[in-house]
């Protein structure tokens, strides 16, 4: 068999890998249990034991925080494995072995490998009463498996939803982070910021080593709370470590750390806006709790290696020129807010246009104020999804909230992406902004390499 016949069926293979996670209960409803996850991780010999976690929950930052604590931990010479979620374009995307997505042919034979568990699992829950494992359930298993199979020194991973009753959390973490926690998935976590609180600080163990973001008293006394109740230590961000300055930069940002055991100066980061450098900030801390308690200030070369070759796709991400296009992967309020600081902050653009679709469980009103101060126009289209609001529910959503701003309704998100680049190139200094929606984004994301945006 020839390399591409062979690299064609791997591709076949972690395609039907994927196919067979989706015929699952969706991410859209995750279940607020344990047990089933739990169960199938004994059956495989609790393969999320084998190595030392890095949990990342929260409710902004959690993937890029995530992907900037690994990329840390890989420049010391660990080898690391990373669960993110969701992905952009392939699925293979959510699990990395030292930086690299996972190969589908790992993918297909790691599956095969849990494929009879996970049957067995399923076999008992339907005769007990109840539904089958999840996608994310499945998914969070196979990523434990695939780690242990590397294997790898240290795993990252990242809440799905949430933290206590979240799959990840049959995992112990050596070290919880917990980035900024906002409103959002209020229909499962809770109405009010204390009680998203009391769910992400699930995540929690006895004796580990929290660190966190900047948090509002509400938030911060919770997880004090949890901390103390956990005999765990507790770093937060503006006493135990902070961000002493960011400046903008070619490319990204140079940034002035405080961390919790030593202080790092001039060092870059490759992504746009203060929101990353806080990220950053917060990585650091986790990998100084992880690698010496917080006790022993980090490697300069390592740490300057490791935030050099961070990567965050869909953070800020600029993937066309002429016009400039930016993708960002902003789908609640906080999140748009983070975004229209940072592109007044790191780019000098006279007009926006943003291409937006949103899904229908998802503050869209309080999205779209943060994103009108900065909006001439608004193009907007139905993302990808069974989730998803309809164009012409967000269109008159935005006459209320932007009733200057140009509003152009198109059915398909390629479509909406021709007509947002032909209005910016119609005039000097526009700019095309895609966000509102994760899925969204993947798609320009795979327009603009299709396209050749970046090489116009």
């Amino acid at each position: 068999m020839s390399g591409t016949d062979e690299s064609e069926e791997f591709r076949e293979a972690g395609d039907a890998v994927y196919e067979a996670l989706l015929s699952r209960i969706g991410e859209g409803s995750p279940r607020p249990r344990l047990e089933p996850t739990r169960r199938a991780v004994e059956l495989l010999g609790d393969p999320q034991r084998a190595y030392p976690i890095l949990h990342i929950a929260g409710t902004n930052g959690k993937t890029s925080t995530s992907r900037i604590a690994e990329s840390i931990l890989r420049a010391y010479g660990l080898r690391t494995g990373l669960l993110t979620s969701p992905h952009l374009e392939r699925f293979n995307e959510r699990i990395l072995i030292d930086g690299v997505p996972i190969s589908d042919e790992s993918l297909a034979v790691n599956w095969a490998d849990i494929e009879p568990y996970l049957e067995m699992v399923d076999d008992e829950l339907v005769t007990a009463g109840e539904s089958p494992l999840t996608f994310f359930e499945a998914l969070t298993v196979l990523a434990f498996a695939v780690f242990a199979d590397a294997p790898v020194d240290v795993a990252v991973v990242e809440v799905g939803m949430g933290g206590e009753w979240d799959s990840t959390n049959v995992a112990d973490g050596d070290v919880a982070v917990i980035t900024p926690i906002d409103l959002d998935h209020t229909n499962r976590l809770g109405s009010t910021v204390t009680e998203i609180a009391r769910t992400k600080s699930g995540i929690i163990k006895p004796a580990s080593s929290v660190v966190s973001a900047r948090q509002t008293p509400d938030v911060l006394a919770v997880l004090e709370n949890a901390a103390e109740l956990t005999e765990s230590t507790l770093a937060v961000e503006g006493d135990g470590f902070e961000l002493l300055d960011a400046r903008v930069a070619v490319g990204g940002q140079m940034i002035d750390v405080r961390g919790i055991a030593g202080e790092y100066r001039e060092l870059y980061l490759p992504l746009h806006g203060v929101h990353q450098a806080q990220n950053a900030v917060v990585a650091i801390a986790a990998v100084e709790s992880f690698l010496g308690g917080g006790g022993t200030s980090l490697s300069y070369d390592a740490l300057e290696e490791g935030l050099a070759s961070v990567t965050s796709p869909g953070r800020l991400h600029l993937v066309g020129i002429e016009p400039s296009v930016l993708v960002d992967a902003a789908h609640n309020p906080h999140g748009a807010a983070a975004l229209v600081a940072g592109i007044g902050r790191s780019f000098d653009f006279d007009e926006i246009g943003f291409v937006f679709g949103a899904l229908a469980d998802k503050d869209v009103t309080g999205i779209l104020t943060a994103l009108a101060p900065a909006a001439a126009a608004f193009f907007v289209t139905t993302p990808d999804s069974d989730r998803a609001l309809s164009a012409d529910s967000v269109a008159d959503l935005i006459a209320g909230v932007a009733p200057s701003a140009l509003i152009e309704v198109v059915d398909r998100a390629d479509d909406a992406l021709v007509a947002a680049r032909e209005w910016a190139a119609s005039a000097p200094r526009r700019a095309v902004v895609v966000t509102g929606s994760i899925v969204l984004v993947g798609e320009a994301i795979t327009v603009a390499e299709r396209e050749g945006w970046m090489s116009a």
